[in-house]
């Protein structure tokens, strides 16, 4: 197995594996992303990327990948890494793909003088807790996270945008 930093050429794997993570999240139908919306933010033509990605392969193919950017800690005063998805394809689970990509952003983390390596889990998704806890990674029982997408984006902003006309 070879862990390494996803290139352009893999972004019709990155996308097939977020399809996959969404089916087995039960959300199949929740992936709007593209390949060019992924090629925007990990390889724009201008600028620098701002969401990077690891893959993990076995015998050329792609069986697992780490999509992640940096986060910030007002208390450290120091970035860190989010993950936003990691997911190695079910016929290879068992195989270390997902230690290893894990083990690729904790080196990261220490090689650039990151702090944190941080990400969330379904509460149903048992196979996975377990697994991070067998890693010494530990929950943070204490945060709940929030959202605002979609239509109720759309309306706060609105809102806003109309109180700050009044203003």
């Amino acid at each position: 197995m070879n862990v390494r930093e996803a290139t352009h050429n893999d972004l019709p794997d990155i996308l097939r594996l977020v399809q996959a993570l969404a089916v087995y999240e039960m959300e199949p139908e929740a992936v709007e992303a593209t390949e060019d919306d992924f090629a925007a933010v990990m390889f724009p033509d201008d600028g620098h990327p701002n969401t990077y990605g690891l893959v993990a392969e076995v015998e050329g193919q792609i069986i697992g990948i780490a999509i992640w950017f940096h986060s910030f800690s007002t208390w450290t005063g120091k970035n860190g890494i989010w993950l936003e998805d990691l997911f190695v394809d079910p016929d290879h689970r068992g195989d270390g793909a997902g230690k290893a990509l894990l083990g690729r952003l904790a080196q990261i983390c220490q090689e650039r003088g990151l702090t944190r390596l941080e990400w969330c889990v379904l509460k149903w998704n048992e196979p996975s807790i377990g697994f991070y806890r067998s890693l010494g990674a530990k929950a943070q029982d204490e945060w709940e996270t929030f959202r605002l997408d979609g239509e109720a984006l759309d309306s706060f902003a609105a809102e806003s945008e109309e109180h700050e006309s009044r203003g």
